[in-house]
């Protein structure tokens, strides 16, 4: 299952290796994929055999930094 999420806040590789990094410590997560766009939208592809709920996209991107995700 491909999950694709909108997220703000990621400046820079450091930033998209800290959103890679907690995102592929959820359960079931078998890649991550940051198309990086430095201080705009940036895109998140996440790659699962079970579904992900947003709580659980959010509570990874607050803790690998200030990034959220964008609405809609």
């Amino acid at each position: 299952m491909i999950n694709t999420f909108a997220a703000t806040g990621l400046t820079c590789g450091h930033c998209a290796a800290a959103v890679t990094d907690e995102l592929s410590q959820l359960a079931g997560v078998s890649d991550v994929r940051v198309d990086l766009v430095a201080g705009g939208t940036s895109t998140v592809t996440v790659t699962t055999d079970v579904l992900l709920t947003m709580t659980d996209v959010e509570s990874a991107l607050a803790e690998a930094g200030d990034y959220r995700l964008v609405p809609g």
